[in-house]
């Protein structure tokens, strides 16, 4: 298949054949989907460096490190081979913010020896650095569009990609009219969708394939409106309630992978709120936490409660849940993935949450 080089991709494009994406010397991974960032960003590292990614790529946190740190690591010589070393800023908005006008001039002469990949919630199109990146680099688009044409092209390429996991990953055929019927009972979260599938997965024997009937008796109902009530009382400190409905969701057969997404879902919009409220408070701008959770996509029938949850979180802990949540999603995959300890991963989460916290200050 010919090499995809267009200056702004998807985060499916990439998720679906990303060995068909060419990688330049600048990659931007836009978005505030921070599952579908970490999977496209584990795909390109893949990619480049082969079978033991982790290993051969350099991991930065963004909002620690300054600029001194990003050239030093783009600068480094590789001590192994000849190949292209791989720098991942994560979390890359302070960095931007802070030193755009030198990652400008680097963008403008990147190293030929080096790959840099930054994670970013914002990205306006605007500005000049993310102009340049779109001439010279690569933009990947990691965020679900509100609406239009945009959000229906969305939706089709998370089908399209839905149907490639179920086949590539684990060995099924996802149905395309039930790729339609799990869109329509479950919110376009490429997470919730993704652990959707591994669990349609051990249900289709022995035929390996996922229909509508298996979809419409296996997803949504009564276990769907459980974890909404765990995640809404985790958010409001209730913790001795939460950790009751998990157990009755444990309890009902349901599994700390498929939850975990469901519950990201959520926070993930309480994180950006509170980067919102940052950025604004940052530049002296007048914005209510009502607003920031409106603007971080919060549904409009869930902001009464969301910020009366946020304000329960606590700002210093919310600036924490993406960090806490990308931990939690390591560990299930990793050396907590069997079940007891998967379970204490998603408990763990659930009391951190509950913790009381100062009140959130807001206009």
């Amino acid at each position: 298949m010919a090499k995809k080089s267009a200056a702004t991709l998807s985060g499916f494009d990439v998720l679906t054949d990303p060995k068909s994406v060419t990688v330049p010397g600048v990659v931007a991974i836009v978005g505030d989907d921070g599952f579908l960032q970490h999977e496209v960003r584990r795909a390109l590292v893949a990619q480049l460096c082969g079978d033991d990614p982790d290993a051969a790529a350099e991991h930065l946190d963004g909002s620690e490190i300054e600029y001194r740190d990003l050239h030093d690591a783009l600068s480094e010589l590789s001590l192994f081979g000849s190949g292209r070393r791989v720098i991942v800023v994560e979390e890359a908005d302070d960095l931007v913010k802070h030193y755009r006008d030198r990652l400008e001039d680097y963008v403008a002469k990147p190293r030929s020896d080096a790959i840099l990949i930054l994670e970013v919630t914002t990205w306006p199109s605007n500005t000049r650095l993310a102009k340049a990146v779109a001439e010279s680099g690569l933009t990947i688009r990691c965020a679900t569009p509100a609406q239009g044409r945009e959000l229906t092209e969305f939706t089709k390429q998370l089908k399209d990609w839905l149907v490639v996991v179920a086949r590539r990953e684990y060995k099924c055929e996802l149905v395309r009219a039930a790729a339609d019927q799990l869109l329509e009972q479950i919110p376009p979260e490429p997470g919730i969708l993704y652990q959707e599938i591994a669990r349609l997965s051990l249900l289709a024997e022995p035929s390996r394939k996922i229909d509508v009937k298996l979809v419409q008796e296996n997803v949504g109902g009564w276990r769907a409106r459980k974890t909404w009530d765990m995640i809404d009382a985790a958010a409001e400190g209730r913790a001795a309630d939460a950790l009751q409905q998990l157990d009755r969701l444990f309890a009902a057969g349901e599994e700390a992978h498929a939850l975990l997404p469901q519950m990201a879902s959520t926070l993930r919009k309480f994180a950006l709120a509170v980067r919102l409220f940052d950025q604004a408070e940052r530049r002296r701008q007048a914005i209510s936490i009502r607003i920031a959770l409106e603007r971080a996509g919060m549904p409009p029938f869930k902001l009464n409660d969301a910020e009366r949850q946020l304000k329960q979180i606590g700002r210093p802990r919310a600036r924490q849940l993406y960090r806490w949540l990308l931990a939690a999603d390591l560990e299930l995959k990793g050396y907590n993935s069997t079940k007891d300890r998967a379970r204490r991963v998603i408990e763990t989460l659930i009391i951190r949450l509950s913790q009381h916290a100062a009140p959130v200050a807001g206009r």
